[in-house]
């Protein structure tokens, strides 16, 4: 595993950057069944390690399709969520966590697929545009699909600004959008750590929030504004000082200085 790459990174930004199947938002029985099973024996483990103090839980509601909003501080967030929310949530993961070979890849897989986890290769262009497909699918299944509007973790523990793809899901699908505001996690898994600390973290889930009076997805201004107000959410849950720029990674080569000198607020 790349130790600054996790599950659900980047899922909250496809939007922008424009080998799992048309149906990717059923969840087949062998899943559901990994799924039930890791919440009989998994999550109460999970429960006794980390100590969760969960607030809210009853905001997310129980059927029907709805997008949980996060903040992201930690590699756990993607275990905590899913081990605590009321109903089965779904995620997007890097097909590599799904590739592995021998008996830990055979572990590996089980694992992200007992937590929720749906694999997508990650990528720009069509690669980005498929992943944002195929969230869409699974929230129009009817399901609970989980992501982090920053993009990727938060290393200095600020709250950074976030980007538009939950917006545009929520507004394609209609799907209230449950914000969530995640305490202690960075604490208790540290980015690059192996070994948790016993440190209690806090989950809380807040009111759902309809989106749809900001208008269509297709508008630019509809998805900033629905943006700000699902991060505006989050920061009253978690109470992160806000850093006011997107959370990039520094950029690769030329190309990609160039462009982000050209775009340097992306949409």
């Amino acid at each position: 595993m790349a130790e600054n790459a996790g599950p659900g990174d980047d899922a909250g930004r496809v939007a922008e950057d424009a080998d799992e199947p048309a149906e990717a938002g059923r969840v087949s029985r062998a899943n559901d069944r990994l799924y039930r099973l890791a919440q009989w024996t998994i999550a109460p483990l999970a429960r006794l390690i980390y100590w969760p103090r969960v607030i809210g839980r009853g905001n997310v509601p129980k059927t029907g399709p709805v997008i949980i909003a996060s903040n992201h501080l930690s590699f756990i967030d993607s275990v905590a969520i899913p081990m605590v929310a009321p109903r089965r949530v779904q995620f997007l993961a890097k097909s590599a966590y799904f590739e592995g070979t021998g008996l830990s890849g055979r572990l590996q897989r089980l694992f992200f697929t007992a937590v929720g986890a749906v694999p997508v290769v990650r990528g720009a262009g069509s690669a980005a545009q498929e992943a944002l497909e195929q969230s869409r699918r699974i929230i129009e299944s009817g399901s609970a699909f989980a992501l982090y509007p920053e993009g990727t973790r938060s290393l200095d523990g600020r709250l950074y600004k976030g980007r538009t793809g939950a917006a545009w899901l929520a507004l394609t699908t209609g799907a209230p959008v449950v914000p969530v505001g995640l305490k202690g996690t960075d604490e208790f898994l540290p980015v690059g750590a192996k070994i948790p600390r016993f440190k209690r973290i806090t989950i809380e889930f807040g009111e759902p929030i309809d989106l749809s009076h900001y208008g269509p997805a297709t508008s630019g201004k509809a998805r900033r504004q629905a943006t700000d107000e699902i991060m505006a959410a989050i920061r009253r849950l978690s109470g992160q000082e806000e850093a006011g720029v997107y959370n990039e990674s520094p950029p690769a080569n030329t190309v990609e200085r160039v462009k982000r000198m050209l775009h340097p607020e992306r949409r």
